[in-house]
């Protein structure tokens, strides 16, 4: 029973760590397809992984630690707030459409899709303005993308970890 305890206290610690080390490797890398705001969001990996093998409050606060130590070391208060909000609402999607039979490719692609909308969302109420939203066409179909992207390697990652826990 301990050992079972630790095992999963290891795995979320790792997925934490994880997370982080993809955020920092982002914020070196200029990647951002030669459209400002646009990243590939790497860290996501992680937290999409997590939402398929392990329960949804921890994948949840891997998302939430992650933004948090990301928005602090690398970010300013600003950054924190449309991360932190795009984070959230892509999360809850993700968890939401995992319940039905949309793929893991499906519930990133919606997860990237949303986590651009929150972000809109937050840039429409730090500015004032709601003109922020000529933008979110552009985010959207950046958001799909990277969601794609990101959904075929999540898919990949949970495949393998479903064939070595077969094995164990």
């Amino acid at each position: 029973m301990k050992d079972n305890k630790a095992k999963k206290i290891a795995l979320f610690g790792m997925m934490v760590a994880l997370a982080f080390t993809f955020s920092y490797l982002e914020s070196l890398i200029p990647f951002d397809f030669a459209i400002p705001g646009v990243k590939l969001g790497l860290a996501n990996l992680v937290v999409v992984v997590a939402l398929y093998i392990m329960n949804p409050g921890e994948a949840f606060a891997i998302a939430v630690i992650r933004i948090f130590l990301a928005g602090l070391t690398f970010g300013n208060m600003y950054s924190l707030a449309y991360s932190l909000c795009g984070g959230i609402l892509s999360f809850v999607v993700m968890w939401l459409t995992k319940k039905t039979k949309l793929s893991v490719i499906g519930v990133s692609m919606l997860g990237g899709i949303c986590h651009n909308i929150g972000q809109i969302a937050v840039a429409a109420v730090i500015m004032e303005t709601v003109r922020i939203a000529y933008y979110l066409p552009v985010l959207l179909v950046a958001g799909l993308v990277t969601g794609l992207l990101l959904g075929v390697v999540s898919k990949l990652i949970i495949d393998r970890f479903e064939k070595i826990k077969n094995k164990m």
